[in-house]
């Protein structure tokens, strides 16, 4: 297939000019996302296919159709990376996408515009706030966002950042949108999975039925009492540490029990600190700091278990005589795929004798965010090895190229039965 070489030679590109080691580094609005960027609009340039910026930073790269008023087809995915991350979380989307617009350069002009969208600031570790660059697409961020929002690493605001890159990030605070639903006819985002479903069925390819919604406290604390670690008897002791230790395992047995039904649910305490300035092996820890993830691809289930979270914080509160403060959350809804379009990615995948599974997707993407527009859309999932947001991170090119085949059969057959 025409630009699986021009893919494969993208990847080995994007890891040594990202390079960061262990893994790669492409923050947000930062010089690795601008590198990308830079490398995909090349190639457009070499290929012969459109591309412009908006105004919020997100690139669409096009292959002109026939009928340029009529809605087009979108395809994407992001380019920035965690810190020290793999190379093919968010780019194996966008170099897929790529690869589907050079193969199609050789086929007669669609009858509509065929799209890939490289978006802007995905992950959230940057900057705290959800599917920051398609949100901002579609006029959807809060209007503080350009000044409340500071990147991780520098400090600086959103706004500074979008204005150093040349962007506009006025027209956040104007809820100016650069997308509307209705000139986008469906979305598909290619992404490797995240976990090791994939890897332990041996099969290459999924198809995703769901994207888990999640609720994330940044910014939890248990407050108690420092005291000496010799001289003070348990009953006497406001832990801190004990405190935050049982809000967590009641939390985990509540996860196992949801599990033992059938709920899907997933939890995460990706941080759990004392502070060593104030802490130490000889005193009762007085603070300390973490932080809680949990998502459901059933919101029902994400409410409750909230619910239970916030019940549990009271009750330990009262009876460790600490002080528990959750602090603000961010959540993001749940997103079920297109069945249509799942079924015609799953005829596709037949077509070309590609074993396929079906799965909910564990990992947010900003495929939640064009559902959530009410445009059909859909994923599919690349085997992936050793899991994601690691340098480790593998995605065989076979894989990738069988995952490419068929989302170029489905545009093939999309394109037939609706010309």
């Amino acid at each position: 297939m025409k630009g699986l070489d021009t893919a494969a030679r993208l990847f080995d590109q994007l890891a040594t000019e990202t390079a960061d080691p262990p893994g790669v580094t492409r923050a947000s609005f930062g010089s690795g996302e601008a590198i990308a960027h830079a490398m995909i609009v090349a190639e457009a340039k070499r290929i012969g296919l459109d591309y412009h910026h908006d105004a919020i930073g997100n690139l669409y790269v096009t292959l002109k159709g026939l009928n340029r008023e009529s809605p087009c087809l979108m395809m994407g995915s992001h380019l920035d990376s965690v810190p020290h991350g793999g190379n093919f979380d968010g780019a194996a989307g966008v170099l897929a996408g790529l690869a589907i617009l050079e193969a199609l350069t050789d086929t007669p002009t669609p009858p509509f515009d065929i799209t890939l969208m490289a978006i802007r600031a995905e992950e959230m570790i940057w900057f705290p706030e959800h599917y920051l660059g398609s949100r901002a697409a579609f006029g959807l961020l809060p209007a503080d966002s350009g000044t409340r929002l500071k990147r991780s690493d520098t400090g600086m605001t959103l706004e500074q950042h979008m204005q150093e890159a040349g962007f506009k990030p006025e027209l956040i605070a104007q809820h100016r949108p650069t997308l509307t639903a209705s000139g986008i006819r469906c979305f598909l985002e290619l992404h490797i999975e995240q976990g090791p479903v994939l890897a332990e069925l041996d099969i290459p390819v999924g198809i995703v039925t769901a994207i888990r919604g999640n609720k994330r406290y940044r910014y939890c604390s248990i407050s108690g009492q420092t005291t000496h670690a010799g001289g003070v008897p348990r009953r006497c002791r406001r832990d801190a540490v004990l405190a935050g230790a049982e809000l967590i395992g009641t939390l985990e047995t509540e996860w196992i029990k949801l599990e033992s039904t059938g709920k899907d649910l997933v939890l995460t305490v990706g941080e759990f600190f004392t502070d060593q300035n104030h802490h130490g092996i000889t005193k009762v820890p007085g603070h300390v700091s973490f932080t809680l993830d949990f998502r459901s691809a059933d919101s029902a289930t994400l409410q409750a278990f909230d619910e239970q979270l916030i019940d549990t914080a009271k009750r330990i509160s009262e009876e460790r005589q600490v002080n528990v403060e959750l602090g603000n959350s961010t959540h993001a809804a749940d997103a079920p795929m297109d069945p249509e379009l799942i079924q015609e990615l799953t005829d596709a995948a037949n077509r070309c004798n590609i074993p396929i599974h079906h799965m909910a997707s564990g990992g947010g993407h900003d495929s939640a965010v064009f559902a959530s527009q009410g445009i059909p859309t859909a994923m599919l999932f690349v085997r992936n090895y050793h899991g994601s947001h690691n340098p480790d991170e593998r995605m065989d090119r076979p894989d990738f190229e069988t995952a490419c085949h068929v989302m170029l059969e489905w545009i093939r057959r999309y394109i037939e039965v609706r010309s």
